[in-house]
This record gives structure tokens, C-alpha cells and sequence, in this order.
């Protein structure tokens, strides 16, 4: 029989949730991520302290995203779960209409939970909130490119605001001066908190420092949400410390390949970088997608002759916003998102198909759709690349032995993250 894990996740999109494993594995905790929720228990040989459920459901109907969210929760707490966390970006991607307020009200309602917390705070990464409102690196996320993400544009960077227009519960914030003061202030603030009728609060944190005295006070909370940043302080809950074999994968082998769908900011560096070294690199058309070109087919003939053991190349969709919005307004949002990702899909099943055992992937819903073509049911996590982005081997029925992979946030990583990736998994 499997013993029951300590920690059940529940990530709203793949890179997220991979995002989260790696900050667990850097923890202590041995991390299994699935790609959305099994039809089986665990495998008794899973040996897993935390299970990350990967759903794609960051950007779909909000009922949709509950329905999805709930039947991860059934499954974690079918596992023994002790405590449920509930992943998003660390740019606390939504809308007016949701799915972060949604989902974490259903979750609260069906643990009978009456408070939690919500904190993007990722400092390793350039996510601090300070007075309940959210910086990306010096800039306000109102000011900075997530005001023109193609989905979920954020033009407010008050998360009680952005949240208490997505719940019914009432939202109220932790402040800085508060985690300063420790653990035990940060408990007694949580008890003001719920004897004011608040269910939900944001929390202040400009550095680790201040998710460390907050974790040890979200030890009894049956529910946590939160970016990724704040689990790098949950496994000590569980008498968990740091340790390398946490982080063990089988030796990497095989041709390497990159496929990009993200058009943020840090990916287009990203892109840049890669070209700039002399990588082979192809740029794909949205619309000739549209017209129906054989774009699979051309990439995976222009792929095959530039494969090679020692040097990786770049299929890649990422475009300037000014691109994007043209391409947007000549196809829809919903039906250009669903092109490319579908395309990427169908080249990275190709590739791996020609030999690619080292697959970076960039964007949370590239990654998803890649991950679902390539029929990955599971990834064991490994070593981090870049705060937020580990190292994953998971089994295919095009690998059967199995391939390395890295699903990528589109904002996260340094602009040479492409070729570096790929040093991280040498002996």
C-alpha cells in the first residue's frame, strides 16, 4: 500500500505546477507531478511526499475550472493528503470573473475551511507584495508587461481589490510589519482576521525571510494558496529539510530541442539570446497555420537536418504584443491560442519522434498542450535550471525509456536560459 503524502498541490496550469514542485524538491520533499487527475491511486512505488495535479485551467470557464479543481481535491485527499495547496501564478493571473476567487472558494467550502491566505510572492523571482500590492521586479504589475498579456491583461496590482471582485468572502491583507514581527504575530493576526468575518488575505512578503516566518504559521491551515514562493517553507512543517536525493533523475541522453509559445517579455529576450548565439532557429506563422500550410511537416523536415547531438535548436512562435494583437484581431484570441498550441503540440510529438530526449518547452499553455500530445501521465521533478523551472523525466509512449523536459512559465527564466538549460543536465 502507498503511504499517504504529505501535501496535496492543485496548479491551475503546467509550468505552475512544475514551478511549485521544484520550489518543494529544493525543500527535501521527493515531488510526483501528474498531468491532470489520475483514474488511479499512486503507485505503491511512487515514493512521493508531495503530489503536484496538473490541470490546465487557469484560463477556461470558471465553472469548468471548479469542476476540475474538485475533482483533483477528491483525489488528493484520497491519497491522505494533510494539507491542500492551491497553485497560481506569480503574476496572480485572472479576471474580474475569475479562476482564482472561484476555485478557492470551492475548495474552502469543500474542506469546510472558513480561512486561508493568498500570496503570489515569489522573491527569488522578482514577485514581492508589499501593501497588498504586487511588483514584478521594480515595477508594479500594472506597469509592467502583464498589462498586455493576450488573456489575462492585469491593470491592477491591488491584489485585495483584483480578489475580493472574484469572491463572495471577504478578503483582507497581512502586512510586512506583521511577518517581521514573526510567526507568532503572524498567528495572531490570522485570529483578528477570522474574528472579523475575513475568509480570505492577502500576505505581504518582500523576501524569504518573510515566507519563512510565515510557513510555520500555515502549519494547521487545511488550505493554503499562493504562487510557489511560499512552499519553499511548508516541508519543514512535516519535519522535511533540504537533500539532494530529492532532486535525483535517471542520466539525460538523446538530441535536444526548444519549443517556445510564449510572447512574454522574458521569452522574447529569451528567443533573441538564442539566435543571437548562431542556434538554428525557426519562426512559425500563425496564419499560415490558419490557411492550413503544412507547417508541422515543413518544421520537422527543416528540424531533421539541423539535429544534433551537441547543439540545440529553436522552434518557436513568439512574436512582439503589436504581432500578436494583429494576429488576434485577424483570427480571435480563443482560436490563434488554439492554433499555435495545437501546432507546437504536433512538432513536439514529431521531434521526440526523431529522437529529441531533452525538451524545453516555454509557455504554460504551450507546455500543456505539448505534455498532453506527448501522453506524459506523470513527471518526476529534478534539479532547478532557473528559480521556478526544474528538470523533469517523465515517461511517453514515444519514449518509452523515457525523456527529460522542462516546462517553462513564459515570464520566468534569464535570457540565456534556452542554452543553459541544457548544461544542468550534463555529468
Amino acid at each position: 500500500m502507498t503511504p499517504p503524502i504529505l501535501l496535496g498541490c492543485i496548479a491551475d496550469d503546467f509550468t505552475g505546477a512544475t514551478d511549485l514542485a521544484n520550489n518543494l524538491v529544493r525543500a527535501g520533499m521527493r515531488v510526483v507531478q501528474t498531468i491532470g487527475v489520475p483514474e488511479a491511486p499512486l503507485a505503491a512505488d511512487a515514493a512521493a511526499d508531495a503530489v503536484v495535479v496538473a490541470l490546465k485551467s487557469r484560463t477556461i470557464a470558471a465553472d469548468q475550472a471548479v469542476a476540475q479543481s474538485l475533482a483533483a481535491l477528491r483525489w488528493l485527499r484520497a491519497q491522505g493528503a494533510r494539507q491542500i495547496y492551491f497553485k497560481y501564478c506569480s503574476t496572480f493571473d485572472s479576471t474580474p470573473a475569475g479562476n482564482i476567487g472561484p476555485v478557492t472558494e470551492a475548495l474552502m467550502q469543500a474542506l469546510d475551511c472558513d480561512f486561508t491566505i493568498a500570496t503570489p510572492a515569489f522573491p527569488d523571482n522578482g514577485r514581492t507584495v508589499f501593501k497588498g500590492y504586487l511588483f514584478v521586479g521594480d515595477q508594479l504589475l500594472s506597469e509592467s508587461g502583464m498589462r498586455q498579456h493576450p488573456l489575462t491583461p492585469m491593470t491592477d496590482a491591488n491584489l485585495v481589490r483584483v480578489l475580493q471582485a472574484q469572491t463572495r468572502r471577504r478578503v483582507g491583507l497581512i502586512e510586512q510589519r506583521t511577518l517581521a514581527a514573526g510567526s507568532d504575530a503572524i498567528r495572531a493576526r490570522i485570529a483578528d482576521l477570522r474574528a472579523e468575518g475575513v475568509g480570505i488575505a492577502i500576505v505581504d512578503a518582500v523576501s524569504n525571510d518573510d515566507l519563512w516566518r510565515l510557513g510555520p504559521a500555515l502549519a494547521e491551515l487545511p488550505l493554503v494558496t499562493a504562487g510557489s514562493g511560499v512552499a519553499i517553507a511548508l516541508p519543514a512543517n512535516f519535519g522535511l529539510a533540504p537533500a539532494a536525493q530529492a532532486a535525483a533523475l535517471p542520466a539525460a541522453s538523446g538530441l535536444r530541442a526548444v519549443l517556445a509559445g510564449s510572447c512574454s517579455q522574458a521569452t522574447q529576450a529569451q528567443v533573441a539570446h538564442f539566435i543571437a548565439c548562431g542556434h538554428p532557429a525557426l519562426a512559425l506563422d500563425p496564419l499560415r497555420m490558419a490557411a492550413g500550410d503544412a507547417v508541422v511537416r515543413q518544421a520537422l523536415d527543416w528540424a531533421q537536418g539541423r539535429l544534433a547531438a551537441d547543439a540545440p535548436l529553436l522552434v518557436y512562435s513568439t512574436a512582439e504584443p503589436a504581432a500578436v494583437q494583429a494576429i488576434q484581431q485577424r483570427l480571435g484570441v480563443a482560436r490563434a491560442g488554439e492554433l499555435v498550441e495545437q501546432t507546437l503540440a504536433a512538432i513536439a510529438r514529431g521531434l521526440v519522434g526523431l529522437g529529441v530526449r531533452q525538451l524545453v518547452v516555454a509557455g504554460g499553455e504551450t507546455s500543456g498542450a505539448c505534455v498532453q500530445a506527448l501522453g506524459v501521465a506523470q513527471l518526476r521533478i529534478g534539479a532547478q535550471i532557473d528559480p521556478g523551472v526544474p528538470w523533469c523525466h517523465a515517461a511517453s509512449p514515444l519514449a518509452p525509456q523515457g525523456l527529460h523536459i522542462a516546462l517553462k512559465s513564459g515570464n520566468f527564466g534569464g535570457e540565456d536560459f534556452f542554452t543553459r538549460a541544457f548544461a544542468v543536465l550534463r555529468p
